[in-house]
């Protein structure tokens, strides 16, 4: 679970029903039915005009995307795992990591190496797994944007529930008590529809951007790694190369990882 996602959305609901309390607001004022069906449906209805069928399809498990945790591997194992290629790859051959693709989970690194191996050209693989990643990002950016879109629709449905609450309490002008009342909920379907706009859908959006980002960051990594162990280069020259997406305390980490496999190879020779 991303608890990220469920820490934030529990924060702003905490943070609306105590700042609500603290005013003197009854919270069970929230519970406005007409503001409701305006501002959910309203943003709903919306979002199914702007969007074809096919993308809204992907709506729930956009939802799983965000209140899942990324399994993504580490950047770091990645670089020892293609240093351990490159070893083997200039010691055995290239075709000696044949056997290597049986045990890739990941179908895009599975692919860029089974595209090495069967001998393609650099150019020719870069291409490839490019527009793989780029047609990736296309669709996260797609799924994205209904968020995104979500979002800007809220306030502005929300501006419109309170006219709509509005035009009522004007019918009743006699009654001040009544009218005061009627006021007073036109603008929860305001409260609503800022509350949804930028503490649920815009967030949504941007944490499933950065989702995005992070993968095809990593899946670039890969593509650097396969291309160096095609080239030949050698394993300490792929560390340097592909450190560079590394943070400073992932390079140290790794760094440290390293200095200890040396000196547990040392010790096996001697021993």
């Amino acid at each position: 679970m991303d608890f990220s996602t469920v820490i934030g959305l529990v924060i702003g609901i905490v943070a609306l029903f105590v700042g609500m309390a603290m005013k003197g607001v009854a919270l069970g004022s929230l519970f406005n039915v007409a503001a409701i069906l305006i501002i959910i449906f309203g943003t709903a209805a919306s979002v199914i005009i702007a969007f074809p069928m096919s993308e809204l399809k992907r709506v729930p498990k956009l939802f799983g995307v965000l209140f899942k945790e990324q399994k993504l591997a580490s950047d770091a194992e990645i670089i020892r795992m293609f240093s351990g290629w490159a070893d083997i790859a200039r010691r055995e051959g290239l075709l000696s990591l044949e056997a290597k693709t049986e045990d890739i989970n990941d179908p895009f690194l599975k692919n860029g190496l089974g595209l090495a191996i069967d001998g393609q050209n650099a150019d020719y693989i870069r291409d490839v797994l490019t527009e793989e990643v780029e047609a990736m990002e296309d669709r996260h950016s797609a799924g994205a944007l209904i968020f995104s879109q979500a979002g800007t629709y809220a306030p502005t449905l929300g501006v419109l529930g309170a006219v709509v609450g509005l035009i009522a309490a004007l019918k009743d002008l006699d009654d001040v008590n009544a009218l005061g009342a009627a006021i007073s909920a036109a603008f929860i379907a305001t409260l609503l529809g800022i509350f949804t706009g930028y503490v649920l859908w815009h967030p949504f959006a941007n944490k499933l951007k950065r989702k995005s980002n992070e993968e095809a960051r990593q899946k670039m990594l890969m593509v650097e790694g396969i291309l160096s162990v095609l080239e030949g280069e050698a394993p300490r020259v792929i560390e340097q190369k592909l450190s560079s997406y590394l943070s400073v305390e992932e390079r140290r980490k790794l760094a440290a990882e390293n200095q200890v496999d040396k000196e547990a190879a040392q010790v096996g020779e001697e021993t």
